[in-house]
């Protein structure tokens, strides 16, 4: 029986070893708001109000139909089971008959609603920076007499809780006027919206103060919130190349 032949120390070939990959460096964070787009964030925003609106709203007027029906029908309660079966199915139906278009009717306000405060927040942003970036009243029709990099970078640098502020106090100045509420109303109404806003735009300067993102460049390997999407951001560089 013929045997391989075991090649020597000397006859093995010694291949060099391969170069250990250097690490890709990692994306910093979006510098806009939550780390979204405004597209995205409009969207999102505006599906979560429509979501708790439709929820809300037919809670509240299906529980307020339940009591309607049981108050329309006290003086006719059934006398047996099949008819107190009778009874709960009716009691239901006529809760999702008003609850249902009630609900839809109120998540579509509160969607249109919270998508004019995102548009206000976000026109305020861009307002801002271009002012700071040199934008004048004599040229207000457009931004092209600006520079690209100076203009997206004072732009970034305006997104805090000051256009939040103001977006929910105009929000609430629309409502207001929308309403017809008299002047001590809206007044107090706008200062809800005020103080809403200046809260919901602190909550995100503290989203971006802990993702590490305040004081110019990030290094999102530092950032302590931004370590779980590190896989997500290496995936989408491999399937980038």
């Amino acid at each position: 029986m013929a045997t391989a032949s075991i090649p020597t120390s000397s006859e093995r070939t010694t291949e060099p070893p391969s170069p250990t990959p250097s690490p890709k460096p990692l994306r910093g964070p979006t510098p806009d708001r939550l780390s979204l787009p405004f597209d995205q964030r409009l969207l999102l925003s505006t599906f979560t109000a429509f979501a708790c609106g439709t929820f809300l709203g037919y809670t509240t007027t299906s529980r307020l139909a339940a009591l309607r029906f049981r108050a329309e029908n006290a003086h006719r309660l059934p006398m047996s089971q099949p008819g107190w079966y009778l009874y709960h199915k009716s009691k239901n139906y006529y809760k999702l008959q008003k609850g249902i278009p009630a609900g839809l009717r109120s998540g579509f306000w509160i969607a249109s609603w919270t998508s004019i405060f995102f548009i206000i927040e976000e026109s305020m942003d861009v307002f801002r920076g271009t002012w700071r970036a040199g934008r004048s009243l004599r040229e207000m029709e457009g931004v092209s007499e600006l520079e690209p990099q100076r203009m997206e970078k004072c732009v970034q640098g305006s997104r805090d809780f000051v256009s939040s502020g103001v977006a929910g106090m105009v929000t609430g100045g629309l409502w207001s006027a929308w309403n017809g509420f008299p002047m001590v109303t809206a007044a107090r109404t706008i200062r809800i919206g005020l103080f809403a806003g200046l809260g919901y735009g602190l909550a995100q300067d503290f989203l971006t103060w802990a993702r590490g993102k305040s004081g110019g460049v990030v290094n999102d390997a530092e950032s302590w919130i931004y370590r779980g999407a590190k896989n997500r951001v290496r995936k989408e560089d491999d399937v980038g190349e």
